[in-house]
């Protein structure tokens, strides 16, 4: 089974994937594996611009959790999709040292469900989960993610309304 692990930067994949892999699970991150998919810079936005279609449909599946912020756009077999309000995003975000624009461009993109929102357009609902990351620590949300693996935590997605966050 191929498991993603997607969200907006700084909602805490490569952190939790990192307990996940403490735990054996099999984990190949996204940065990997698009270097032969960068198509340019987008100076502007301050991001590499990767063929994302050429990838996907390229992508070999795996035996394990594929982590990254664009693990969404692959053909999953379960796809966990982690949270985290825009407001405390945004503090992770200016921590990491974003520059201003690129924290309110993610901070927005987590308030209008942008990832949700391209997940299923490529995988039915029933294969999605979303988890708050907001305040769950990475263990707790590991645990969480491996019943999911399992069957044992049913697929939920849609519950998050962060618009009021949005920046009028």
């Amino acid at each position: 089974m191929m498991l993603g692990i997607s969200g907006t930067p700084g909602c805490g994949k490569s952190t939790v994937a990192g307990v996940l892999a403490s735990r054996g699970h099999r984990i190949v991150q996204v940065t990997d594996t698009v270097a032969d998919y960068i198509i340019g810079d987008d100076d502007e936005r301050d991001t590499q611009v990767v063929d994302v279609d050429a990838w996907a449909e390229d992508f070999k599946p795996v035996d394990g959790i594929v982590e990254g912020h664009m693990a969404h756009f692959l053909p999953c077999d379960r796809l966990v999709l982690l949270r985290c309000r825009p407001d405390i995003l945004s503090e992770r975000l200016r921590l990491r040292g974003y520059h201003e624009e690129k924290v309110q461009e993610n901070a927005e993109a987590e308030a209008l469900d942008v990832i949700l929102v391209e997940a299923l357009e490529n995988l039915p609902p029933e294969k999605i989960l979303e988890l708050d990351a907001t305040s769950a620590s990475p263990e707790e949300l590991a645990v969480m993610i491996e019943e999911f693996m399992s069957g044992e935590r049913p697929p939920s997605h849609g519950s998050f309304d962060w618009s009021s966050y949005l920046v009028p």
